[in-house]
């Protein structure tokens, strides 16, 4: 059975209803006797399984570019060398000329 949102247009209530589609829909607020209506509302609807764009191909550019590189594409601090002194550019003794 479908669940529906009703709202009451007179104290603003908000109350869901498990009925039948061939239920009437509710007509009097159960708090102050005032005029429901039937709100709109995001299903929670989920597909599961094979066959669906998000569990077949969502992810294959991606995983397949993993593959052939054999990384998450991020380096890990233990893929980079430590940082030396020798590495630094060297800086020179004399003073620059103009200065």
């Amino acid at each position: 059975m479908p669940l529906y949102e009703y709202g009451c247009s007179d104290c603003g209530e908000r109350l869901e209803v498990l009925q039948k589609v061939s239920d009437a829909p509710l007509a009097m607020c159960p708090r102050c006797g005032g005029h429901m209506e039937k709100l709109l509302s995001a299903p929670a609807l989920q597909f599961k399984g094979s066959g669906w764009y998000i569990t077949d191909y969502a992810g294959a550019g991606r995983k397949s570019a993993v593959a052939a590189d054999g990384s998450d594409g991020e380096k890990k601090a233990a893929d980079k060398p430590p940082a030396s002194p020798a590495s630094k550019p060297a800086e020179s003794a004399a003073p620059a000329a103009g200065k």
